[in-house]
């Protein structure tokens, strides 16, 4: 079968491998793979910064943002040949640790989790893939190629989950007003669950772009070109960075309503040293109750919250997020940004 391989912490190792069919060992449900979501992790990977081959192996089959079918599946276990599913990223440490031992492997304490793609266990890019019936998610059909983008919308549905959860430190908070930094599919899927929790949306994003306008301006959002400091005082209540910039990170420090929260969405790389008045930050932080925290990863909670939010969406709107498919023969085409991306795929279909 075909797979997307790299060698990890090798640059530009990636290539399209013959594979063996996927062991039993990865799991009792056999899925034929439909669509690979593209994301950020992916090209750290390719680029060699990141990544990890399993155990005795060279290569890393990539991928974690996955859609397939089910062809074989044991009787009684919650999927059936025909169903869409959705396999997770993350696996438990073998220890567990407390977090792992109560389901919760996205908040692993002690680093020795897996992840599909990623981290230690071959991913979903190759033709067919093995999971175990409690790492996956069943899809309703309606969603269909949308269904590619449950996995970046849990991390979103856990940044939900976790911010709500804050929140209610509380009995006052009712939070009014969204602020999103960043137009690319994280931030537009923050969004999108900001809307249908009713909240007066503002997304922000450093290229006026009219495809990204017409997305937030759909959800009844405001779209916003230019620095934090351009929105006039502007104060949201909730605050979420999905775009990973230093700066723009520092500018979200200290900038949310009194009481407010701030989640950061988006991965930076180390090395970037910028002038910060902490004391000013520290300040305003303390004296106005606001809360920063970062989230990342998901659990079954998070991916079911994400089938939901996604069913509840507007599919044409849904439709508008994914602006490229790659048939797989050219999958590294991917990996290169393009003018207007939002999300690309790799089809397999």
């Amino acid at each position: 079968m075909r797979a997307l391989t790299v060698a990890p912490g090798i640059a530009n190792s990636a290539r399209l491998d013959d594979a063996p069919e996927p062991p039993l060992a990865d799991g009792t449900v056999l899925v034929r793979t439909l669509a690979l979501g593209v994301c950020g992790t992916d090209r750290e990977i390719v680029a060699g910064v990141y990544g990890w081959a399993p155990p005795g192996q060279q290569r890393l089959i990539i991928g974690h943002e996955s859609l397939g079918e089910v062809k074989e599946a044991p009787a009684n276990c919650g999927v059936a040949p025909g169903d869409l599913v959705v396999g997770f990223v993350r696996r438990p440490d073998p220890v567990p640790c407390p977090s792992c031992a109560v389901g919760e492997w996205d908040m692993c304490r002690n680093g020795r989790y897996t992840e599909r793609g990623i981290k230690e266990r071959n991913g979903y890019g190759s033709d067919f893939f093995r999971v175990e019936p409690e790492y996956l998610v069943k899809l309703d059909r309606s969603l269909g190629f949308n269904g590619v983008l449950v996995e970046p919308t849990s991390i979103v549905a856990k940044a939900w989950d976790h911010t709500e959860g804050i929140g209610r430190r509380s009995r006052a908070w009712n939070p009014k007003t969204l602020l999103v930094t960043g137009a690319g599919s994280i931030g537009l899927l923050a969004a999108m669950i900001g809307a249908q929790r009713g909240l007066d949306v503002h997304v922000l994003d450093h290229h006026d772009r009219a495809g990204k306008r017409a997305i937030v301006n759909a959800l009844g959002g405001k779209f916003h070109v230019g620095e934090l400091a351009d929105l006039d005082g502007f104060k949201p209540d909730i605050l979420m960075e999905c775009t990973g910039v230093p700066s723009v990170i520092r500018d979200t420090l200290g900038r949310s309503a009194s009481g407010g929260i701030v989640c950061l969405l988006g991965v930076s790389a180390p090395g970037h040293d910028l002038d910060v008045d902490i004391g000013g930050i520290n300040r305003t932080v303390v004296l106005e109750n606001e809360t920063v925290f970062g989230c990342v990863n998901a659990n079954r909670k998070h991916y079911e919250d994400a089938v939901g939010a996604l069913r509840r969406a507007d599919q044409r709107w849904l439709d508008r997020l994914i602006t490229r498919r790659v048939p797989v023969e050219q999958w590294t085409q991917a990996l290169m940004p393009q003018s207007g991306d939002i999300k690309v795929i790799v089809d397999f279909s």
